[in-house]
This record gives structure tokens, sequence and C-alpha cells, in this order.
């Protein structure tokens, strides 16, 4: 998926347990493990309001974009 999850790194920023910040935002740690793992096929505005409020941070301190294709190698250039 190229959609990178970087919940767990503002977890250990803010020195906050995974059950504190579910139970803060209103979700179960079931739920908050899917989406902190990478597993989540989507993820609500208003859940991720909610975890940006509690994580004092903007989305993309959450989320990132990561391409599944390298950079295309520079054509030869035939002398």
């Amino acid at each position: 998926m190229p959609i990178a999850v970087d919940i767990d790194v503002m977890l250990a920023r803010r020195k906050m347990s995974v059950g504190e910040l579910a139970e803060r935002v209103g979700i179960t740690p079931a739920n908050l493990a899917v989406l902190k793992n990478g597993r989540a096929k989507a993820v609500r505005f208003t859940t991720l309001a909610a975890l940006c409020e509690v994580l004092e941070c903007q989305p993309g301190d959450l989320l990132r974009y990561e391409s599944d294709h390298a950079p295309a190698e520079p054509a030869a250039n035939p002398a």
C-alpha cells in the first residue's frame, strides 16, 4: 500500500500508549492497531481529526505517500 502510517512515531514522541490514545480518541485498541499497522482500507475524517487533536499534530504527521515504483533510470546517452 503506498500510504504509510506513522502513528507509532507520534505515540513515541508523545510518550503515549496505544491504549491511552485509543481511549482518548474514542476507538477500540484493536481498531487503532489495524490503522497503526497499515492494515486499514480507510479512515474516517472524524477519526483522523481526533487523532490529530489528541496527538497535537497535522494529518501529514500521521500519513505519508510512498511510491510503489522505483525512480526511472535516466536514459543512456549514446556517444
